[in-house]
């Protein structure tokens, strides 16, 4: 790519199209392109057309779904499935149908058996059962990445799909109906903690920012507490779900989409082909391969935030998959790793959370 190239973002606003357009930036690329979900929304099809009519995007960053945590999946099955398949669709359709040099499509690594030999390879897709809780959007990821690759195949593209794991940092999405597992947990620590503390004008502010269920700063105390309490937050513990012994591996976002750049400066498709005879699971694992228990991680918060408070488990709820780590050995050997561990990272995003409501 060249600083100059016209570059499109697709979900820039998002954590991990926020992080890739930063990236960017701070390399010297002067030619970016976004649109917000009010100014475009990716799942109308003549919209996606008039938009690369007019705009005619030299390189596509494909890093706008449909996501969320245990309790949405579950409860969103078919959005998870639908609007990641209409958007991707759309998206990796029009950037083939507008000759873009090259395509970035980021999945998931949820993509992976539930029983996958550990740590995941790529070529371990498709050889087992999904994990149920996320089956319909590990779908849509799939079906995106074979998108990709037939389209390579079939029409020479330069279409890459990259995996990221378990992913934190800036822009998270904290709110407690449908955050993933870090920013939710770090959210509730803290709002334990400073309610344990009484210090209500902090939950206010932190309501008013991000409401839950139509409560916000301006709600009573009673009403704020009742509610926070349905989502296992209260002045002396909070409860996490699960039993807290699944492993989870976790990257900075902004070290994930310094991969993602890393890769559309340097690789190709042909880079990505695996030895054999079949051309498949050309995929790249973007990780770290260092993994955490979500016990432990809940440790490694209570600590950072101070929180005195006890952390207990409803087993009662489900765990997901119990182990989930990647093989980064592919994209090592395309000469990136990462940098920043989860210690580093959990520090840097409660930093980030407390600032953003104050």
């Amino acid at each position: 790519m060249e600083k100059n190239s016209k570059i499109y973002v697709a979900g820039h606003l998002g954590l991990v199209g926020s992080a890739i357009w930063y990236n960017l930036k701070s390399k010297g690329y002067t030619n970016l392109i976004g649109r917000s979900i009010e100014e475009m929304d990716l799942m109308d099809r003549e919209a996606v057309r008039e938009f690369f009519d007019k705009e005619k995007p030299e390189y596509v960053i494909l890093a706008a779904a449909v996501v969320g945590g245990i309790m949405a999946n579950t409860t969103y099955r078919s959005d998870f499935i639908y609007k990641n398949l209409v958007i991707q669709n759309n998206v990796i359709g029009e950037s083939f149908h507008h000759g873009v040099k090259k395509l970035l499509f980021l999945g998931s690594t949820c993509i992976y058996p539930r029983e996958a030999p550990q740590p995941m390879k790529e070529d371990c897709l498709l050889t087992a059962p999904l994990e149920y809780t996320n089956e319909p959007y590990a779908i849509a990821k799939i079906a995106g990445l074979k998108m990709c690759e037939s389209f390579n195949l079939q029409y020479g593209t330069n279409f890459i799909a990259v995996m990221p794991t378990n992913l934190y940092g800036p822009n998270d999405n904290f709110h407690l109906e449908n955050s993933h597992v870090m920013p939710a947990m770090i959210r509730k620590i803290v709002l334990s903690h400073w309610l344990m503390n009484e210090n209500w004008e902090a939950v206010r502010n932190d309501l008013d920012k991000r409401p839950v269920e139509g409560i916000n700063g301006k709600s009573s105390n009673s009403e704020i507490r009742d509610k926070l309490a349905k989502y296992g937050i209260y002045s002396d513990q909070v409860v996490l779900w699960g039993t807290g012994k699944p492993l989870r591996e976790f990257l900075w976002s902004e070290e994930m989409a310094d991969a993602c750049v890393y890769i559309m400066e340097r690789v190709d498709f042909k880079d990505t082909i695996p030895e054999g005879n079949e051309i498949r699971n050309c995929h790249i694992n973007i990780g770290t391969g260092r993994e955490v228990t979500i016990a432990g991680l809940a440790q490694i918060i209570v600590e950072t935030v101070g929180y005195k408070g006890k952390i207990n488990f409803d087993s009662s709820k489900p765990d997901g998959t119990m182990r989930k780590l990647t093989d980064p050995s592919k994209l090592h050997a395309l000469g990136w790793h990462h940098k920043i561990d989860i210690e580093e990272g959990v520090g840097k995003l409660y930093q980030w959370y407390v600032n953003s409501i104050s």
